[in-house]
């Protein structure tokens, strides 16, 4: 009697120190995916396990698993740690049937005879998963809303449906609208294969990871918030405009005021060139009629005898020159003199 007492506090203390371990580190226990598809699924570890090294193993026994991969890896699956929020994410890629099975999330301790704190799940990889969702990761904006729309197959039609989140690991079943901090979350299902969630009135402890689950499968989706842009930053890009605008009207009366002063330059150069042009006009008139004019008045020819040698040259013999003056025009100085020759005598010598 008393070995049958010993044995079952021993099965109590395993049992307690297994729901201690998974209290340490948790993740999903079934999750689907379809054939060729991506899945990303969350591990959420201890504080006090943020240093420590993270992985991934495959097997259905965890004596005999195999690591597929661990922290900071990379390759068609990759293994990411974020100790600010105690928990590191396993991205699978490409994935076929053949990468069903058992999988552990694991954190190594270290140290002889001290076991790795682990979480167990399962995968499941088929052309048509039991559920699924349209996408796995949407955005909202605080403030605002965001709907994510789930499928399942005509298996899970009157199974339980849930949408869950991993921070608290809170679920909000179907027909009612449930509240989640400050944020209201309306789940709905259609009874045709789609299920809906819309999240209203978004804050920003609402962002991370979810899943949605129907019966005892489920699938991950991952929400990003961003910050709604507040009125000083509306103000500044207002502010902005305004600058811009002013800026574009400063330029405009520049160019103006620059083709302005070109017309008028070229109008200044056009009238200074006009007047040099008049002035040297009136210059070469007057240069003109400063000259004196000479007049021949009476050219007297007479003939002489021919000797035997002609002199081929002839003798001009001027007479009476007299002097008179003429009134000069308006454009000619007054007071010039004109010499007019009077009497011109021409003879030929014999």
């Amino acid at each position: 009697m008393h070995f049958y007492s010993l044995r079952s506090s021993l099965i109590l203390f395993v049992l307690l120190l297994c729901i201690s371990d998974s209290e340490s580190l948790k993740t999903l226990k079934n999750l689907a995916v379809k054939r060729g598809g991506s899945l990303s699924i969350p591990c959420f570890y201890d504080e006090k396990y943020k240093s420590n090294r993270k992985y991934w193993c495959k097997g259905y026994y965890w004596s005999t698993c195999t690591i597929v991969a661990s922290t900071n890896t990379s390759g068609r699956t990759s293994v990411t740690d974020h100790p600010t929020q105690n928990m590191f994410t396993v991205e699978l890629n490409s994935l076929q049937d053949s990468d069903s099975g058992y999988y552990w999330c694991a954190v190594e301790i270290g140290g002889l005879g001290t076991p790795d704190d682990k979480d167990y799940m399962y995968l499941t990889v088929s052309a048509g998963p039991a559920v699924s969702v349209i996408n796995s990761r949407v955005s909202g904006q605080e403030g605002g809303s965001v709907s994510v729309q789930c499928l399942y197959s005509a298996e899970y039609q009157n199974k339980q449906k849930q949408w869950c989140r991993f921070k608290d690991w809170s679920c909000y079943t179907v027909g009612r609208t449930n509240t989640s901090q400050n944020s209201a979350v309306l789940v709905i299902d259609y009874g045709n294969g789609s299920f809906s969630v819309e999240m209203r009135g978004l804050q920003k402890s609402d962002a991370g990871w979810y899943w949605f689950s129907a019966g005892d499968v489920g699938v991950t989706v991952y929400l990003t918030l961003t910050r709604q842009p507040s009125d000083s930053t509306t103000v500044s890009g207002n502010t902005e405009t305004e600058l811009n605008g002013n800026t574009m009207v400063i330029w405009i009366l520049l160019a103006v005021g620059l083709g302005l002063l070109l017309i008028l330059a070229t109008i200044i150069t056009c009238m200074l060139r006009k007047k040099c042009n008049g002035n040297q006009i009136e210059t070469r008139k007057r240069t003109l009629t400063t000259e004196s004019p000479v007049t021949y008045s009476a050219v007297i020819s007479k003939n002489k005898k021919a000797s035997s040698v002609l002199d081929h040259e002839n003798d001009v013999i001027y007479s009476s020159v007299t002097t008179t003056t003429k009134k000069k025009t308006l454009s000619q100085a007054v007071g010039d003199d004109a010499v007019i020759y009077s009497s011109v005598v021409s003879e030929y010598k014999v």
